[in-house]
């Protein structure tokens, strides 16, 4: 069945719900423009109509996806298309028909590409690859022991034990031979530049185009005892079930995002949790001392105990012992004191590295050579910024792709979003300095933004309950508009 609603109910930029052979959509005005499309993100199922429409594409609230209207197409950190339906207009009725088939045209390219990690920016490179017509041949270096995984599942949902595995893989290997990408689970060793290939312990692949993601790891810590079996950092699929079926009570060392959204998951699961961290407010470096403190506050409510200022001096089997010489009781630890890039192999082939492999704004590290994720210093807003979020290595992905068949990327603006107990932050920006945070509305009735300043400019913005305006305030980056931004934020 199709759908139909009048002409003059169908205001510009305001989506109307309906359904298509039982399937939800949502039907927009866009610059005159009428399109319909799936109404589900293919991200984690977010609402599309409670989003926001401009420049020709629909955002989504929960983490920021969006999908061109015209084609469906994909954005950070979704990988797959939403649905695009007929339209016709009669006597004043828009009327929605079948879904429509849009395959890419063939894209002229390398006619091999080799891409380093199987991690987000690989995984969405690859497919990009594929959405953007491209026909040639793609081999992917995964060495991680699993299929690709959704990443921040493994400190949120899937640790705190309500998300299924099957919900943490981002793409099955079975899902990606059937668009044609050959996953190899074996470690790139070197790359010969001038050569064109790159080297495994068991073989030499010939590249006519290379992407370098790489990621990043966990930093270690050089403490006695961090090498015991019930001592945990988290980064793969394994760690997160070893730190699920870990016991407690737990120790956490770093108030990091990834320690307190740990400490989050296992307080979900009943553990007695305390965090251990040197600074005196957690996050504060990142969000600022009220923000912090009140990300504190809401750990606090959970039952969550904290012990700041403080760092681990060693592990035994049965505690964690601080440097004032007192003991926690940990029947496991998990160590989140933060990741390093991982950028040896970069280096060895000569690119050039500055805390970061150094690219321009089309991710090109070198001719032939693109590098993307967590291991990209990258052309931000007049500086050069290397920045640790999903979302932003899913569009690096999705970018070098574009760039590899010599199309243009879109500008694009950092998100992160951060799940605490019952509060989701959303972070819009990079601010890698500021002044004092101007927060706007009441952090602890869960209805306030943060603004971010740097030489009064506006460099980031948190929201808290607030996804309209994270989505606004991400447009308005992306166009570069600051007074849009002061109107929005005031």
């Amino acid at each position: 069945m199709g759908m139909e609603i009048a002409d003059r109910e169908l205001k510009e930029g305001v989506p109307v719900v309906g359904e298509v052979d039982g399937e939800k959509i949502v039907v927009v005005r866009a610059g005159g423009q009428v399109h319909a499309v799936g109404a589900t993100c293919t991200h984690y199922g977010g609402p599309l109509n409670e989003g926001i429409v401009d420049g020709g594409v629909i955002r989504c609230p929960w983490h920021h996806a969006c999908y061109d209207l015209a084609t469906g197409k994909a954005h950070g950190p979704a990988l797959a298309p939403i649905a695009c339906y007929d339209v016709s207009l009669e006597n004043g009725t828009i009327r929605v028909g079948a879904k429509k088939q849009i395959a890419a045209p063939a894209a002229s390219g390398p006619a091999r590409v080799v891409i380093v990690g199987g991690g987000a920016a690989g995984v969405a490179c690859a497919e990009a690859l594929r959405a953007e017509g491209y026909r040639g041949s793609i081999t992917m270096l995964a060495a991680e022991g699993t299929d690709p995984v959704d990443r921040p599942n493994l400190s949120k949902d899937f640790l705190a034990g309500s998300a299924p595995e099957e919900w943490v893989y981002l793409r099955t290997a079975d899902a990606l031979a059937s668009i044609e990408v050959d996953v190899v689970r074996e470690q790139a060793l070197s790359i010969d530049r001038a050569g064109k290939t790159v080297r495994t312990l068991g073989r030499s692949l010939p590249y006519d185009a290379l992407v370098l993601a790489t990621g990043a790891e966990p930093v270690k810590l050089p403490l006695p005892g961090a090498d015991m079996a019930h001592v945990h950092v988290l980064r793969t699929l394994a760690d997160s079930r070893a730190i699920a079926t870990g016991g407690g009570p737990a120790v956490i060392i770093g108030a990091s995002f990834i320690g307190l959204e740990a400490a989050a998951s296992l307080k979900a699961r009943g553990i007695d949790v305390t965090v251990v961290g040197p600074e005196s407010v957690p996050l504060a470096r990142v969000l600022g001392d009220e923000v912090g403190a009140f990300v504190r506050r809401v750990h606090e409510g959970k039952g969550v105990q904290f012990r700041l200022g403080r760092k681990p001096a060693r592990i035994t089997a049965t505690h964690v012992v601080l440097d004032d010489g007192s003991e926690l009781a940990a029947g496991q630890v998990v160590i989140g004191v933060g990741v390093k890039p991982r950028l040896e192999l970069a280096e060895a082939a000569g690119l050039t590295i500055d805390r970061g492999v150094v690219v321009d704004e089309q991710l090109r590290a070198a001719d032939g050579v693109w590098a993307v994720g967590d291991i990209a210093r990258y052309p931000l807003a007049g500086e050069k910024v290397r920045v640790e979020h999903w979302q932003v290595a899913v569009r690096h992905g999705q970018a070098a792709a574009r760039a590899i068949l010599g199309r243009p990327a879109r500008r694009d603006v950092p998100f992160f979003w951060s799940a605490h107990h019952d509060v989701t932050l959303g972070y819009v920006g990079h601010a890698e300095k500021f002044g004092a945070p101007e927060i706007h509305g009441d952090l602890d009735k869960r209805d306030a933004h943060v603004v971010y300043r740097d030489g009064g400019q506006i460099k980031a913005v948190l929201t808290l309950g607030r996804d309209t305006l994270s989505l606004q305030v991400e447009s308005a980056m992306e166009r570069g508009d600051q007074a849009e931004l002061e109107r929005l934020t005031r």
